[in-house]
């Protein structure tokens, strides 16, 4: 066997056991979720669109100036 041989043998015994060190400190990985578990689906709130609400203005325009009242 030539030393570039060994090397490489060495290299794969390393590589499984460093592996091995790895899913015996990890284990294995979670079961994948389903997309439809991932989303939610609400129906649109009951309120009408081109109602004036002055709260939920306030997270559409903010503006330091506008809340000093300059």
């Amino acid at each position: 066997m030539s030393p570039a041989e060994g090397a490489t043998a060495e290299r794969a015994t390393a590589e499984r056991a460093t592996a091995e060190a790895r899913r015996a400190r990890f284990g294995a990985l979670p079961e994948r979720v389903a997309f439809a578990d991932m989303v939610e689906e609400r129906p649109p709130a009951d309120r009408p669109t081109g109602a004036y609400d002055p709260d939920g203005s306030s997270v559409r325009f903010s503006c330091l100036a506008v809340d000093l009242g300059l």
